[in-house]
């Protein structure tokens, strides 16, 4: 049966609401006297911006909080290299709120190829460089230098998906939890709005933070299991292998002892085997309230990737809210200790959140200074949350669960009014009407009790789920009734389109493409090749042909000239270069140049992470016989594949052409439209060309927009 929760906003307020609602959250004391305050009770430290506006999280947590009634400060992108600035407003009564900000720090900062990034969309004037690295943990130290005794809480993306031992692209290697290396005392992961509500106020009711060790969508450091708690190792979820004579995987064991099998092996340390078996009939009984999975140490899975791609795997098969039980890793002589997923929001609480008190523009002091991100969404809508797609390389779903959490209509159509009202030189476009996808509004499983006990990855691969509602019925009314309300001349629908979806609607495609699409839609096949593909776990390109037919046959009907816009990844796991010359065929036989393409950028906790520091699948059982996949690492196979979607461009020929060769595809290297990159000595005759090629209209190839993010900015906190 699905657990419910208790309403978010159905607590008694905290006495400081009688202060009321502050128009900006305070920056400053001067800003703290003005609304007759003498402390705050929370501090958000941020490393974006301040927007008051409901896609900035340090926005949606602030609002929250004070409609509970506490006082909230904010410091945004603090100097970090004292704790002067994290003084700026005191101490909090409560505690410290960290995050930061609306992106991964180190995603926010570098490239796929490592690269330092000159720009940050977050940032007053869109400047770089005002977020340190791994700003939870910086911000958290320094935290606890201004007020040793205030109680840290960090959450938000990079916390959220840095709960568990986890694989770091950047320093390749696996660092320890977060919780670990900040310092924090509890980690809030997901949209955060239940947990950090019941947090604050079993805070301000007296309980210390160390006590509150229960709470959904939180993490913390014990020194043991709970007790009352029944403890399975994770062999008995989905065990690894059988492995002879070596230390359990599940134990602590000091760097100095058992590292080889030659040296005695110490009293408290026993060589044990460990044989996979499934689970006995009285632990398929036990109440999953009171079960914990005890998966691999940090200390095994930074040095085996085997077991690391095994914990990554059970970690994922424990992400329903309804059904999951708590995990635990051991750091050291320390436990992680993972509570399940937080509960849903249902819509009235969906509608709390977003009707509360946002300004809908930054704060006053950046004195019209542009926020790249802020300028992106600044008149779009968050219609719902959540992504039951599964895709591996994407991190949606382990932040913000598989479970969609949907706003009434009503909610909706009043914000585009607040839009029309408050957002300055507002113009009649809604540039969004979305979330992590455009169409997964209310759609969830048919009956509410298979959802509690599904552990499908994907609602949608291999097919989609006979038990998936499909009809876009509350989608397509939303947008008549969006496009009804007085003032508005345009809605845009900018999320990516989940198109094997809505091929299972075709009024909704022919809607969407009637009335919302400004000449492009952008929709994201991946790849073309079914070996890739499947690692991502998304579809073929049948689904994608289907789609292509309906929007090519509604955008005709409706009188008008409108492009598809297919985005690719380069470099994933499992991509071979003959998969990359393919697929650049494939573009070439379509017409399409494609200028700005993705690579793959190992998240972490993500399950394509896992693929590519194991070089294993762990969308099955994971053994150490398991077959080896293709993992493009080094850079210039990535820069390869990459170069294979740029084929037109001349900066990429080189690299194609030494690719085919080594492939033995020199006929493709040539002058002629059969060949897919020309010859060196060819080269002349085709720079000018392609050039004056790129600057025509008329065809699909010259109708491609450049592609900014891979993910829609603001949409996630």
């Amino acid at each position: 049966m699905p657990i419910t929760a208790k309403p978010i906003n159905s607590y008694p307020l905290y006495w400081a609401e009688c202060f009321g609602t502050a128009p900006f959250l305070p920056r400053s004391r001067q800003e703290m006297d003005a609304l007759g305050w003498d402390s705050c009770d929370i501090i958000i430290v941020t490393g974006d911006a301040y927007v008051d506006h409901p896609s900035f999280g340090m926005a949606v947590m602030g609002r929250v909080l004070e409609a509970q009634g506490f006082r909230v400060g904010i410091i945004d992108q603090p100097e970090w290299t004292t704790d002067e600035p994290f003084k700026a407003l005191g101490k909090p009564n409560l505690f410290f709120g960290v995050t930061a900000g609306n992106m991964d720090s180190m995603i926010n900062r570098y490239t796929a190829d490592l690269k330092t990034r000159s720009d940050d969309a977050y940032t007053p004037g869109g400047l770089g460089g005002k977020r340190p690295n791994r700003s939870v943990i910086v911000y958290s130290q320094r935290c606890r230098q201004a007020y040793k005794d205030v109680p840290i809480v960090i959450g938000g993306i990079e916390a959220s998906l840095r709960r568990i031992a986890q694989y770091d692209y950047w320093s390749d290697e696996v660092r320890r939890s977060v919780l670990v290396d900040s310092g924090a005392d509890i980690l809030l992961y997901g949209n955060a709005e239940r947990a950090i509500v019941d947090l604050s106020h079993r805070l301000a009711g007296g309980e210390s933070v160390s006590s509150i060790q229960d709470l959904r969508g939180t993490a913390v450091m014990l020194d043991h299991v709970p007790g009352g708690f029944t403890e399975l190792d994770s062999s008995r979820i989905d065990w690894p292998g059988q492995i002879d004579a070596i230390p359990s995987p599940y134990e602590y064991i000091p760097e100095a002892k058992c590292e080889s099998q030659t040296e005695p092996v110490q009293d408290d340390v026993q060589p044990i085997r460990i044989v996979p078996l499934p689970l006995r009939r009285h632990e398929k009984e036990l109440k999953l309230e009171k079960t914990c999975i005890r998966v691999p140490s940090y200390e095994k899975v930074s040095k085996d990737a085997v077991l690391y791609a095994h914990t990554s795997r059970v970690l994922h098969q424990e992400s329903n809210p309804h059904n999951a039980r708590a995990i635990v890793q051991k750091h050291g002589n320390k436990e992680v200790w993972i509570n399940p997923p937080p509960i849903p929001l249902e819509t009235d609480e969906m509608d709390f959140v977003f009707g509360l008190s946002y300004q809908r523009i930054p704060h006053p002091d950046y004195e019209g200074q542009k926020i790249p991100a802020y300028d992106m969404i600044k008149t779009s809508v968050n219609i719902m949350r959540g992504c039951f797609g599964g895709c591996t390389f994407c991190s949606i779903t382990e932040h913000e669960g598989r479970i969609i959490q949907s706003r009434s209509e009503a909610s909706i159509l009043d914000e585009i009014e607040q839009i029309k009202e408050k957002v300055p030189g507002f113009t009649g476009t809604i540039s969004d009407l979305g979330g992590p996808t455009a169409n997964m509004y209310r759609l969830n499983c048919k009956d509410p009790n298979i959802q509690a006990s599904c552990r499908k990855l994907s609602c949608v691969y291999p097919e989609i789920c006979k038990n998936l509602e499909t009809d876009h019925k509350h989608t397509t009314q939303l947008y008549r009734k969006a496009r009804a309300i007085d003032g508005v001349k345009n809605i845009a629908i900018a999320s990516g389109l989940r198109y094997d979806l809505a091929v299972e609607d075709p009024e909704y495609v022919k809607e969407l493409v009637t009335h919302h699409v400004g000449g492009y839609l952008k929709i994201a096949p991946e790849h073309s090749e079914n070996s890739p593909l499947s690692l991502m776990m998304k579809p073929g390109m049948g689904t994608y042909d289907r789609f292509e037919k309906m929007f090519y046959k509604f955008s005709r009907q409706a009188g008008k000239k409108q492009y598809l816009i297919p985005y690719f990844i380069a470099a994933h796991p499992g991509t071979h270069d003959e998969d990359m010359m393919n697929l650049a065929l494939w573009l070439k036989k379509h017409n399409f140049r494609v200028d700005q393409v993705q690579t793959f950028y190992p998240s972490p906790m993500a399950l394509a992470t896992a693929m590519y520091h194991s070089d294993r699948n762990p969308l099955k059982h994971i053994t150490y016989k398991s077959k080896r996949i293709s993992t493009p690492k080094s850079l210039e196979q990535r820069r390869t594949q990459k170069a294979f979607l740029r084929y037109h461009a001349p900066d990429s020929w080189n690299l194609v052409r030494k690719a085919l060769r080594d492939m033995g595809r020199e006929d493709l290297i040539g002058d002629t439209e059969k060949h897919l990159v020309p010859g060196e000595k060819q080269e002349h005759k085709f720079k000018g060309a392609r050039s004056g090629a790129r600057a025509a209209r008329g065809d699909k190839r010259n109708q491609m927009l450049p592609r900014s993010s891979r993910s829609k900015v603001g949409k996630k906190r």
